[in-house]
C-alpha cells in the first residue's frame, strides 16, 4: 500500500455515478408519490462506502445528493465500492461490491443500484 504522500505524487481522480434504491413502496406510481422517494435517511440507511482493496479499511463513505447523484476525489489507484455494514446488507440485491480504478485526472463513473426487495 502507498503512503499518502506517495499517493499525492500520483494525482487524483473523481469517482461519480448515481445510486438508485427501490422499491420504497409495494405499488410504484409514475410518477412517484413523495412518500415513495428516497431521502437522506434512506441513503444512510443503504450507507455505500470506498474501502482499500482487501476492504480491511474505509476511506470514505459516499454522500449522495437527494438524487442520488455523487461526485467524490479520491488518490489515483485501486479501490473497492461496497457497504459499511456489509453483513446487514447483504441479503439484499446489488451490483455490489464492485471493484474501481481511479486514474489521475480522469472520471470513473459508477452506477449503484440496490433493490430492496420490497414488494
Amino acid at each position: 500500500m502507498l503512503s499518502c504522500s506517495e499517493q499525492n505524487k500520483l494525482g487524483e481522480g473523481v469517482l461519480k455515478g448515481k445510486i438508485s434504491i427501490g422499491p420504497l413502496c409495494p405499488v410504484e406510481t409514475i410518477p412517484p408519490q413523495p412518500q415513495c422517494l428516497p431521502t437522506m435517511e434512506t441513503y444512510k440507511a443503504w450507507q455505500t462506502s470506498v474501502w482499500n482493496l482487501n476492504e480491511t479499511t474505509k476511506l470514505v463513505n459516499i454522500t449522495p445528493d437527494l438524487s442520488g447523484n455523487y461526485q467524490i476525489n479520491l488518490p489515483v489507484g485501486e479501490y473497492v465500492v461496497d457497504f459499511e455494514n456489509r453483513i446487514k446488507l447483504s441479503i439484499q440485491r446489488s451490483n455490489l461490491p464492485v471493484k474501481i480504478k481511479i486514474n489521475n485526472g480522469d472520471s470513473t463513473k459508477l452506477d449503484i443500484n440496490i433493490d430492496t426487495g420490497i414488494r
